[in-house]
């Protein structure tokens, strides 16, 4: 039997950690409740607890998450929060993370504006990179907005008195309610189908997160980025965000900051345009004085007033040139005949018929010399062999067995009988002597110094 393994207490908080550490649920948890044992630490951080009818748990706001909130939390607060459970290992005690937290009267709308928000977030539909520039001076500007209420009429105003040139093109939709989002999205496809504007403003007034939810719909921030004409969202007043602002090449504060940033000013137009004027005449002026005074210049040079003098400066100087010249190329020329006779020279060092002999030579030296030693190697072989062979003779059986010896092998010839032990009375064997083989039968066995009394 395994001995039991025994965990310490700090061993099994860890191990519970990592395990409500490695749920997906519990790592990112939206949870409804009342504030409750609410502690705002000098740190910064927030103690408190959420609890319900049913439950409770404990739960702690770092001071990097809290300074983002909307709200103060306060004791008997109903909110909605979103963050991770885990374990608190030294006291064994799980609680709860918050991350994000907003007062439950907003209730699930908020819930589903931060979902979606995360879900196009992670698909990079609001990265920067997929951003359009605004052109800078649009010809035609397509509004999509409600055709009633201070939005439009606030656009309509701001676009004639900054650039009253452009062409505005309303396309009336609905901006609350239930047709709402299918009416901008069908007024954004229709303006880029219809290819005459160079920027769109989408928007309407403020109003509650209800009254904005159209803007929040996935399929208006869908439209929004497949758009070819690039979109300035134009959403509620200044601190209200909704998922078109960040699908939107451009989020404006307002409706009025939508048709500011959409065109220039006429008059800093003309400014500008009235500052560069003035800078090309001066520069104008300028280039004109510059060259006046060149030209002035030039005809007072002693080029101008007495060109042969200065001709027959040049003149001595190409003669000048033509002797160095000559002088140069016949040094040139010396010099590669040098380098020519030297390489000739090296040329026939390497003539193929001077190494074609040099080579027959070297071969027939070498051949002799191979000759030579291949005679000293066989005689030194045929030397080895000869002693070799009398050594071989002097140790051969049939060099002994010629003075009279003979070998005893049993009846088959496979073993050699060394001792009388090795056969018995009657026994076959064969005996090899020097010239021949002798079948014969023991009659009888005598050990040395004594007589077995058989006869023979």
């Amino acid at each position: 039997m395994e001995p039991q393994r025994v965990l310490s207490i700090k061993d099994l908080n860890k191990y519970i950690r990592m395990k409500l550490d490695s749920d997906s649920l519990l790592s990112d948890v939206w949870i409804r409740g009342e504030i409750s044992n609410f502690t705002h630490h000098s740190s910064g951080h927030m103690y408190f607890t959420l609890k319900d009818e049913g439950s409770r748990i404990r739960a702690i706001m770092f001071a990097s998450h809290n300074q983002r909130l909307p709200f103060v939390p306060k004791e008997g607060a109903k909110v909605i929060a979103r963050g991770n459970v885990t374990v608190y290992e030294r006291d064994g005690q799980y609680q709860f993370y918050a991350t994000h937290m907003q007062p439950d009267g907003v209730g699930s709308l908020y819930l589903a504006f931060e979902q979606l928000k995360k879900k196009l977030e992670e698909e990079g539909l609001f990265a920067a990179e997929r951003k359009r520039p605004i052109p800078e001076f649009p010809e035609t500007i397509g509004v999509i907005t409600s055709p009633t209420g201070a939005a439009v009429r606030d656009i309509m105003i701001t676009l004639g008195r900054r650039y009253p040139q452009a062409k505005i093109i309303l396309y009336p939709v609905l901006v609350q309610g239930k047709g709402a989002a299918p009416s901008i999205v069908r007024a954004i496809r229709q303006m880029n189908e219809m290819e005459e504007a160079d920027v769109l403003i989408v928007g309407r007034g403020g109003g509650s997160l209800e009254e904005l939810w159209a803007f929040n719909e996935e399929v208006v921030a869908r439209a929004i980025r497949s758009s070819y004409i690039p979109v300035i969202s134009a959403v509620g007043h200044e601190t209200d965000f909704t998922i078109a602002d960040f699908a939107a090449d451009l989020r404006a504060a307002t409706p009025t900051a939508a048709a500011e940033l959409a065109v220039p000013h006429m008059s800093e137009l003309n400014g500008r345009l009235q500052q560069r004027q003035r800078l090309l005449k001066q520069l104008l002026q300028e280039r004109v004085k510059r060259s006046r005074q060149q030209l002035t210049s030039l005809q007072r040079s002693p080029v101008l007033v007495h060109p042969r003098r200065y001709m027959l400066q040049h003149a001595e100087r190409l003669d000048m040139l033509k002797q160095r010249l000559g002088g140069g190329m016949r040094t040139k020329l010396s010099l590669s005949r040098e380098k020519q006779s030297r390489i000739y020279q090296g040329l026939m060092r390497y003539n193929p018929r001077e190494q074609l002999t040099y080579a027959t030579k070297r071969n027939e030296v070498s051949r002799k010399q191979l000759l030579t030693l291949m005679q000293a190697a066989l005689k030194q072989k045929q030397s080895q062999l000869h002693s070799s062979l009398r050594q071989l003779d002097a140790l051969s059986p049939l060099k002994v067995m010629g003075r009279g010896y003979s070998l005893i092998y049993d009846e088959q010839e496979k073993h050699l009988i060394k001792s009388i032990h090795d056969v018995q009375p009657g026994d076959l064997v064969q005996i090899k002597v020097s010239d021949g083989q002798l079948s014969c039968q023991v009659w009888g066995l005598k050990e040395d110094g004594q007589n077995d009394g058989q006869g023979k």
